[in-house]
C-alpha cells in the first residue's frame, strides 16, 4: 500500500496523486509539490489515505512542503502578472496579423515558464511571437494550442438546463461522447439539440449511457419478433429507462399497437433493422462532421503531462 494525496491546481481541473510524505496534510490545504513541469502550488481535494500500488500507473513524485504566507503571496503575484502578459501577448497578436485568439495565460508557480493558451482554426506560424515575448518576459515561452471545449471551461456560462455548465463546475476530464450515445438514449438527432454552448455533443451524454447500454442488452431491438398475450407482433419502439415495449399487430389490412413491460415479452427473434429516422436523414452530414470534431479534439487534448 502507498500514501497518496490527491491535488488539483485549477477548478475545475484534473485531480492527481502525490506522495505526501511524512508531512501532516489535511483537506483544503495548498501545497507545493513537484512536477514534470517545475514546482506547482496546488490545493489537497483528497485527504491522505492508502492506495494499492497496482493501481498507481508511475511513481509519486513527492509534496514538498505545506505552502506558507510567502508561496500564496508569490502565487498571487503571478495571477496579475498573467493579466499584463494576457495584454502584451494580445498586442504582439495584432501586430503580427495572427488569426488566433488569446485566451488565457498561466505563470507556472516557479516562474520558469508561461503558458500561453489559444484558439485557432488551422496551424499558426507564432515563431516571431514567441521570440518576442521571450525577449520581453525573460524566461521559457510555450504557446498552447486548444479546443473549444477547453475555450468554453475557461470562459463558463450556463447550459440548456439552467445549470452552471458541467465543464466549469465538477468535470475534470472530457469523455468521449458519440452520435450512437444520444440515438440509444432516444435524443433528438438535430445536431442543435445535442449539442452543448461549445458546439460539440453535449458531455451529460455520458452520464447514463452505461444504464442504456446494460437495458438494451436485455431489450427486444426494434424489428424483433415477440409473442405478447395478445399474440405475435414486431416491435415498433422501446422506452429504454421504463422497459416498455410496444409492438405492432397485423389482423388482416388492419394494423394496430399496444405497449407492455418488457417482462411480459418473449422474445422469438430478435434481429432489429437499423432505423435511421427523417430527423437523422435531414441532418446526417451535420452530424457525421460534429462527431469527426469532437474525435479530433479528444485526441489533441490528450496531452497533459503533470
Amino acid at each position: 500500500m502507498k500514501n497518496i494525496v490527491g491535488v488539483r491546481f485549477r477548478k475545475p481541473g484534473k485531480i492527481y496523486f502525490f506522495d505526501p510524505d511524512n508531512l501532516e496534510i489535511k483537506k483544503e490545504d495548498k501545497v507545493v509539490v513537484e512536477t514534470a513541469m517545475g514546482q506547482e502550488l496546488g490545493e489537497v481535494v483528497i485527504d491522505k489515505r492508502a492506495v494499492p500500488e497496482k493501481s498507481l500507473t508511475a511513481p509519486l513524485k513527492k509534496v514538498i512542503r505545506v505552502a506558507t504566507q510567502k508561496d500564496l503571496k508569490h502565487q498571487e503575484e503571478n495571477r496579475e502578472k498573467e493579466k499584463e502578459a494576457f495584454k502584451i501577448c494580445n498586442e504582439k497578436i495584432k501586430k503580427y496579423k495572427l488569426d488566433m485568439n488569446l485566451t488565457e495565460v498561466e505563470y507556472k508557480f516557479d516562474n520558469s515558464k508561461i503558458l500561453f493558451y489559444f484558439t485557432a482554426d488551422g496551424r499558426i506560424d507564432f515563431r516571431e511571437l514567441v521570440k518576442d515575448l521571450a525577449a520581453i518576459f525573460k524566461t521559457r515561452i510555450e504557446l498552447r494550442q486548444i479546443g473549444v471545449r477547453d475555450e468554453v471551461k475557461k470562459i463558463g456560462g450556463n447550459g440548456v438546463c439552467g445549470r452552471e455548465l458541467c465543464c466549469c463546475s465538477f468535470l475534470g476530464n472530457f469523455e468521449t461522447v458519440s452520435i450512437k450515445m444520444a440515438k440509444e438514449q432516444n435524443m433528438s438527432l438535430n445536431p442543435s439539440k445535442i449539442s452543448g454552448n461549445c458546439g460539440r455533443l453535449m458531455c451529460c451524454l455520458k452520464y447514463e449511457q452505461e444504464v442504456y447500454e446494460d437495458k438494451l442488452k436485455r431489450l427486444p431491438k426494434i424489428g424483433a419478433l415477440v409473442k405478447t398475450e395478445d399474440g405475435e407482433g414486431a416491435v415498433d419502439s422501446v422506452e429504454t429507462l421504463k422497459e416498455i415495449i410496444r409492438v405492432k399487430f397485423k389482423d388482416g389490412d388492419d394494423t394496430f399497437y399496444k405497449k407492455y413491460p418488457a417482462n411480459e415479452v418473449k422474445i422469438i427473434k430478435n434481429i432489429g433493422k437499423e432505423q435511421i429516422g427523417e430527423e437523422e436523414k435531414e441532418h446526417l452530414k451535420e452530424l457525421e462532421e460534429l462527431e469527426k470534431l469532437d474525435k479530433l479534439e479528444k485526441q489533441a487534448n490528450n496531452n497533459e503531462d503533470i
